[in-house]
């Protein structure tokens, strides 16, 4: 049974640990998330049964509704009984399309199980491939629901026996990809069994769902639901099979409770000693210990300021507590503490460990943030860093229609930017380009008009851009960097980083701030680095640089040292082929002459020597261009074959893999990101409109020689520099 429960006894359930149930649900675009999240608030109460599977609740932005997609998390407190036992569920709907799959990994952080929605005739795709994969690495454990059943009946006209075979088509995908990113001790144990009850199937829209088990039990056959909809009564499956209570009762039998999952999930998201008090107080979820909550989310709310949604861990938060931010490196005080009810907070007394808040106060938390009791501050260690599988990777130049906008323009895209750390705003000052850089342009469409909104200011954008990255392909010769009063002089090359090494900081495995001792480990370990040079690494930056000190007994460089790596975030920000990102090169100082007097080693004399030394080298190093490049993936009917595969070759993609699934092809390729921009267009005349695809971001790639001298005259060109590259005698 379900029903709607006030804040105050979902509150008292809150501290049986053994009753809470952190979920979320991923899938596929329009593979019917948000449609199944509907049917679960109808049966809260929450939603009227006419408007279940219509009116797209948990889609509270505005622009979600229009567009008929979710484009951020929303999260709900949901109160379900079972067996006359009363359980706190914790909902989390997320997006679908791959432009928010940021969304997606900071929502896992807080989940500990999964309803992972597969469209029954499009099957796992691409995104369904992603979110998996993400929700293993975060160890949440997979559930399966096929969705839009109705579409095998009355489209593609199937008979009960293949409605059977491609459920278990399906099923079989789905561990697959389990056997394919899941760990060695989960693999097995979380791959789903239909015999179990792990799996359900049904139509979101119709709000019906079962249990193979269920089937089994009360002795109903697939001929049953062809025969409802080929006879169109339908609308009974509904009312003996309700959807909410079929997944609701999965969910509390296969989904651990927080007291369960801590166990295995602290040890994967955070690395401290876990036989210290904090640690088995996390991995006891134990709410009378020392508080520690892990920041999913964070908005602004016009009138309540920045909120941050986080999981209580450990502890147990109330108003009025004091606590410091890990990242920050602040102390704050949390002014309101809440449960989250669809678009509303509900304020509570407290909320305990096991559980999801919503905290007013934190002002300077970010995605990411960990919150702790101050008094633990010195020796709490921050979660895991949260990896992105996607990159910004599409940018629009944009400025205001009228110039006396540009400070609230600024300042607007920066909120925007805290709340979604896959946008991101770059302000080049040399050029006085404002640019926004997203996972592709549907994410740029929804931040243009989240922006509008939120400021009211009219803008104008320039078409989709790619932003490319420079890198170097061999070693760079030493180059002496003289400082402008020429009292100093650094020795430093520049050398392309090896694939081991930047596989490892691409998976957020090895990153800057990271205990150096852990991140010299696993570079010797896994990266074959020479262990002095692993122990010197001073600095890595977000495009995966890294620089690193070969120098020995240099008088006076522990004193700039701090100027020089900002000098080489200076220089990674925009190489000097066309003021791009700089990615994965290893910044090497050998040597350098410091003078004794403080007043002439200062940042205006160093850091002019440190980029002049790193371009020199780099323009000396074969220097090139990498471009985005997305990995395809299309189901097609064989007829249709031939158009797809055209449409992709002629884009300058590849093939990598084609095979029968079912009634239709299933092609893998690449393409680059610059090839897509009118993609969904040709893609469409190519296959009559017959072909499901979707892409993702899959690598970044040397741009072919041929291109490479036109596309840098290009890019130099729209950005306003002079159209002569420079020289390495040009930093000497």
């Amino acid at each position: 049974m379900v029903r709607f429960k006030q804040v105050a006894d979902i509150a008292k359930i809150m501290r049986n640990r053994g009753q809470v149930r952190n979920i979320g649900t991923l899938a596929h675009v329009d593979h019917g998330k948000t449609t199944l999240s509907d049917n679960l608030l109808m049966g809260a109460g929450l939603l009227s049964p006419k408007t279940a599977g219509k009116a797209l609740a948990l889609d509270y932005v505005e622009i979600e509704q229009m567009r008929q997609m979710t484009v951020k998390a929303a999260n709900i407190s949901l109160y379900h009984e079972l067996n006359g036992k009363p359980y706190v569920i914790n909902l989390v709907d997320t997006p679908g399309h791959v432009d928010f799959t940021g969304h997606v990994t900071r929502s896992l952080r807080i989940m500990d199980g999964a309803i992972v929605v597969v469209d029954a005739v499009e099957g796992v795709m691409t995104q369904t491939e992603t979110v998996v994969r993400q929700g293993l690495e975060e160890r949440v454990r997979p559930l399966l629901y096929i969705n839009k059943v109705d579409r095998l009946i009355k489209e593609l006209r199937l008979e009960p026996r293949e409605v059977q075979e491609r459920f278990m088509q399906i099923i079989k995908d789905f561990n697959n990809l389990i056997e394919l990113y899941g760990e060695p001790g989960f693999k097995e144990k979380w791959k789903i069994n239909p015999l179990k009850g792990q799996v359900a199937f049904g139509s979101a829209l119709h709000k019906w769902g079962l249990t193979f088990t269920r089937m089994i039990k009360e002795g109903i056959k697939f001929s049953y639901i062809v025969d409802a909809y080929q006879k169109g009564y339908h609308e009974e499956l509904a009312k003996e099979f309700p959807l909410h209570a079929t997944i609701l009762d999965m969910v509390i039998e296969h989904v651990p409770s927080p007291l369960e999952a801590q166990k295995y999930r602290i040890p994967k998201i955070w690395h401290g000693d876990l036989e210290s008090e904090i640690g088995r107080s996390m991995l006891e979820c134990d709410p009378d210990g020392p508080l520690v909550i892990a920041v999913s989310k964070v908005i602004a709310d016009p009138h309540a300021g920045l909120v941050a949604t986080g999981r209580v861990f450990s502890g147990t938060v109330k108003a009025g507590d004091e606590v410091y931010l890990l990242n920050a490196k602040s102390s704050r005080r949390v002014l309101q503490v809440g449960l989250y009810m669809g678009p509303y907070r509900e304020a509570t007394e407290f909320v305990s460990a096991g559980n999801i808040v919503a905290l007013l106060g934190l002002e300077d938390a970010r995605a990411g943030e960990t919150v702790v009791e101050t008094k633990y501050k010195d020796v709490m260690k921050p979660f895991e860093r949260m990896r992105y599988i996607s990159e910004p990777v599409v940018t629009i130049a944009i400025e205001p229609t009228r110039s006396s906008d540009l400070p609230k323009l600024v300042e607007t895209l920066r909120k925007m930017a805290v709340e979604d750390p896959t946008l991101k705003v770059h302000i080049n000052q040399e050029t006085g380009e404002y640019l926004i850089s997203g996972m592709g342009t549907l994410h740029l469409e929804i931040a243009l008009w989240d922006l509008n909104q939120r400021s009211g200011i009219e803008v104008v954008t320039s078409p989709p851009i790619v932003r490319y990255r420079e890198t170097v392909k061999v070693d760079g010769p030493t180059i002496e960097g003289k400082s402008p009063n020429k009292h100093n002089k650094l020795y430093i090359s520049v050398e392309p980083l090896d694939k081991d090494t930047l596989d490892l900081l691409s998976k957020g495995i090895v990153y800057d701030g990271q205990d150096w001792r852990e991140r010299a480990k696993i570079l010797r370990e896994q990266a074959g680095w020479d262990s002095d040079e692993a122990r010197n690494i001073w600095a890595i930056d977000d495009n995966l640089n890294i620089i690193v000190d070969r120098t020995k007994g240099i008088q006076h460089l522990r004193e700039i040292r701090e100027t020089i790596i900002s000098g080489f975030k200076w220089s990674m920000e925009a190489g000097p082929l066309a003021q791009e990102p700089v990615r994965g090169v290893k910044v090497v100082l050998h040597d350098a002459i410091v003078h004794e007097d403080p007043a002439h080693r200062g940042p205006a004399q160093i850091m002019p020597a440190t980029k002049n030394a790193i371009f020199a080298s780099f323009l000396s190093a074969k220097p090139t261009l990498l471009e985005p490049v997305l990995k395809i993936d299309i189901k097609v009917p064989a007829e249709q074959l031939s158009g797809a595969l055209n449409v992709v070759t002629r884009r300058r993609g590849r093939i990598i893999d084609m095979k029968q699934s079912g009634m239709l092809m299933h092609v893998v390729g690449e393409i680059p990101v610059s090839e897509t921009f009118d993609l969904s267009d040709e893609m469409r005349s190519a296959t009559q409109g017959k072909a499901f695809w979707s892409t993702q971001f899959s690598k970044w790639a040397p741009v072919p020689e041929s291109m490479l001298e036109n596309l840098i005259l290009e890019i130099r060109k729209r950005k306003g520099l002079s159209l002569r590259v420079p020289k390495p005698q040009d930093f000497v």
